[in-house]
């Protein structure tokens, strides 16, 4: 069994950015040489979330706007009392989501549909650095 590490590090806008991060794991998953097993993506930190989607404008676009009516930035959130960041809203949104995706790894690709992108999406109040960790394991 082979244990491979890599790190994706961008900059974000903030505020929904959404970013497709799904070449960048492609070019990892070559770099590991790991022809079997499984890829997890995870980003540190509790205003970044990971999933799948199509990523094409009408739906991003889409994404966003359910986030904003799930979690609206103007809510009445216990967290604002007590912080001055005021990124209550950017916490929940990314709990919705989560931090982290794995994707199975089958001769050397990884496993996704013909329309899913992995996307990173950053939902704190204000731009951010942000480092992603990708880490595989197989044969």
């Amino acid at each position: 069994m082979k244990i491979f590490t890599d790190k994706i590090d961008f900059k974000t806008k903030g505020n929904c950015d959404i970013i497709d991060i799904t070449s960048e794991l492609k070019k990892i998953s070559e770099k590991s040489k790991i022809k079997n097993g499984i890829l997890n993506v995870f980003i540190a930190g509790a205003t970044g979330a990971i999933t799948t989607i199509e990523y094409e404008p009408g739906l991003v676009s889409d994404l966003q706007n359910l986030l904003k009516k799930i979690a609206p930035e103007s809510g009445e959130y216990g967290h604002n009392k007590t912080h001055s960041d005021r990124n209550a809203h950017s916490h929940l949104r990314a709990s919705l989501l989560g931090p982290s995706l794995t994707i199975p790894i089958d001769n050397g690709k990884m496993v996704l549909g013909v329309w899913q992108q992995v996307i990173f999406t950053d939902m704190d109040n204000r731009p951010r650095k942000r480092e992603i960790t990708v880490k595989i394991i197989g044969e």
